[in-house]
């Protein structure tokens, strides 16, 4: 079965990459949420309850030096995990592909 790593960079608040993304993101695979995508990881938010549903059938990743110079990390939503700049290259290593949501 082969993985898919989605990756997205812009806000959930300005624009729709992350709303189709999960759309079509099939079950088992990976988002990874980068530079202003990870407004997404917050808590408490107009698109906290989706990322929450979208949850239930892939991983979900924040990139943390994001998350960090935006200031939110006591925001991140249980469930999506922080990776550092090692674990973005993990992650693209282990999956067969990768698809950026521009």
């Amino acid at each position: 079965m082969s993985k898919m790593l989605h990756t997205v960079n812009k806000s959930p608040f300005e624009h729709s990459a992350l709303e189709t993304c999960l759309r079509y993101a099939r079950q088992g695979s990976s988002v990874l949420l980068i530079e202003d995508a990870v407004y997404a990881a917050a808590r408490d938010t107009a698109v906290a309850q989706a990322v929450q549903e979208a949850l239930k059938r892939v991983q979900l990743y924040a990139l943390a030096p994001d998350v960090e110079a935006r200031g939110m990390q006591n925001r991140v939503l249980d469930g999506v995990r922080l990776v550092d700049y090692e674990g973005f290259v993990d992650l693209v290593v282990e999956h067969n592909a990768v698809q950026a949501w521009l």
